[in-house]
């Protein structure tokens, strides 16, 4: 038996050590925020908080988070009380597709606890491993900053702006 706390709540689960805390929260706790994209950590989609670090979960194995505090996007914020990032993302209609944005989210959200006020640079950064098959790079950008308060220091020109088809 495996106990952790997952969105404030301690839970305990008997899925194998190994099973990927992705398929965990998906199929045993039945969130399903957070996605599968990659299968090799390199995409972010499922991208949650793990003691507050946000940590690609399709590979991690539910064994690591035994006693640790584990955040998805529904722990994040509600409908009716939007996580900061969560409004910003609606405010300037972030997604297109909306795969990606859970993990998007998550790590804007790590970078903003660690750093409440980045440059465009150090979003840039931290920002680097999510992939967005839509290329909603720039409005993510904004939305971050925007979160921030460091909007008027967006760089528009930066990075590529999405086109209207």
């Amino acid at each position: 038996m495996i106990e952790f706390k997952l969105n404030g709540a301690i839970v305990s689960t008997d899925d194998a050590p190994d099973t990927p805390l992705l398929w965990v929260v998906r199929d045993t706790f039945k969130l399903k925020g957070s996605k599968f994209g990659c299968g090799a950590g390199l995409c972010g989609a499922c991208t949650m908080h793990i003691d507050g670090a946000a940590i690609r979960t399709c590979l991690l194995p539910i064994s690591r988070v035994a006693g640790r505090d584990v955040t998805t996007i529904e722990g994040l914020g509600t409908p009716e009380n939007l996580h900061p990032l969560q409004a910003a993302w609606h405010e300037l209609s972030v997604p297109q597709c909306g795969y990606c944005q859970s993990g998007q989210i998550m790590s804007a959200a790590a970078l903003l606890a660690d750093n409440p006020s980045p440059s465009a640079a150090d979003v840039d950064t931290a920002m680097a491993g999510n992939i967005c098959r839509c290329g909603c790079y720039g409005r993510i950008k904004e939305a971050i900053l925007q979160v921030s308060g460091a909007a008027l220091a967006y760089d528009a020109a930066a990075p590529a702006q999405e086109t209207g088809a």
